[in-house]
């Protein structure tokens, strides 16, 4: 049986592109996003007692990438965490490139409100979902989904992996003190595929109507411009 889904929500995010999200939810806690419902689900009665809860599921969709069908799938895939060379199973990983295309993210509620032209609005904190990216279901999380025995395979590898970052105080007045912290959360998990050295390179991350450019030598990133978009 085929099932048929339509979106009932949409991310409002400060990444209007892929390069720089963080890789899961929850790394960028400083980074507030907004659930904007689609015109037949403004309704308040939808969330009502989602008060309650202190963080919510996201079903979501990787909207931007090709269609993977049963001709074209891939059972194995490469990690970036990996270095980009390394393969495993599809299922082992949270990749994009995935059969149906589907993601999962949990993140925090810091309000609900209602919005005079939009209806009913989510704001949440740790997501990593691209602008515009399509929901497709909410689900309150519980303490029940967390395990605190799990055991996270090949991701334990990388899982304490971080980067300092050097943000010069006059490029640093140039991005509003509130996108500061999600920002350096960001750079922090080093937005680079795991491949790329370069020492000499200069990368580019857009974020809030912001063109960040940096580099990165061993364990530092150092922003060297920051302009408006």
């Amino acid at each position: 049986m085929n099932l048929l889904i339509s979106p009932i929500a949409h991310m409002e995010s400060v990444f209007p592109d892929k390069f720089g999200i963080p890789r899961q939810s929850g790394l960028a806690q400083g980074i507030e996003s907004r659930i904007i419902f689609e015109k037949p689900y403004r309704s308040m009665d939808s969330l009502r007692g989602l008060e309650g809860f202190s963080h919510i599921w996201l079903i979501w969709g990787f909207s931007e990438n090709p269609q993977i069908t049963e001709k074209n799938w891939s059972p194995t895939v490469r990690p970036p965490r990996l270095g980009g060379n390394k393969r495993v199973g599809v299922f082992a990983t949270r990749s994009s490139f995935r059969p149906n295309g589907l993601a999962l993210s949990s993140v925090r509620i810091e309000e609900i409100k209602q919005d005079p032209k939009l209806g009913p609005v989510i704001v949440v904190s740790g997501a990593d979902l691209m602008d515009r990216t399509p929901i497709y279901d909410i689900k309150p999380y519980i303490t029940t989904d967390c395990h605190s025995d799990a055991v996270c395979g090949f991701q334990e590898e990388t899982r304490n992996y971080q980067l300092k970052v050097n943000f010069p105080a006059p490029l640093r007045s140039a991005i509003p003190e509130k996108l500061q912290k999600g920002l350096l959360e960001v750079l922090s998990q080093d937005p680079r595929p795991s491949y790329q050295s370069d020492s000499q390179r200069i990368y580019g991350i857009r974020f809030a109507g912001f063109d960040v450019r940096f580099q990165v030598a061993d364990d530092t990133l150092t922003i060297i411009e920051v302009k408006t978009l």
